[in-house]
């Protein structure tokens, strides 16, 4: 995994249903590799899939290291998580981590200023995710 010349996952690409997950794995792996780029794992974003599932973050990485597929580190949270939740609990969980917006006028201001860095002309960011999708695309070349 190389994140130096292309973007991690879409953070609403799921695994096992968890949005996050997938985006998170290929930041471990890149880390891995010394390859993050400007990309970190265990961010504040990964920090709320660690705590809704209870996972260890450096227990996650060693999986990681030991080079395990998605399924197979799917099938290792399964396993591990703390707190057991069914598919309607995780499909509720992701659609609002999907939907969140900034919480207070100051950390809005910060999405905004964010925003204005890559895409200033865009009226259709309002949540994290759109800002970290469009903030990936032009990172990467695109244009927003």
């Amino acid at each position: 995994m190389d994140l130096t010349s292309r973007p991690p996952r879409s953070p609403r690409v799921r695994l096992g249903g968890y949005v996050i997950l997938p985006r998170m794995l290929d930041k471990g792996r890149a880390q891995l590799a010394g390859k993050n780029g400007e990309y970190h794992y265990n961010c504040p974003l990964d920090q709320r899939f660690l705590e809704f599932t209870g996972i260890d973050p450096e227990a996650l990485l060693a999986e990681l290291k030991a080079g395990k597929g998605d399924g197979e580190i799917l099938e290792w949270i399964n396993g591990h998580a703390k707190v057991g939740h069914g598919e309607w609990t995780i499909a509720a969980w992701s659609r609002m981590q999907e939907e969140r917006v900034p919480s207070s006028i100051e950390i809005r201001d910060y999405m905004n200023e964010l925003q204005r860095k890559t895409a200033p002309v865009r009226t259709d960011i309002a949540g994290w995710f759109d800002l970290l999708d469009v903030d990936d695309f032009v990172s990467f070349g695109g244009k927003a």
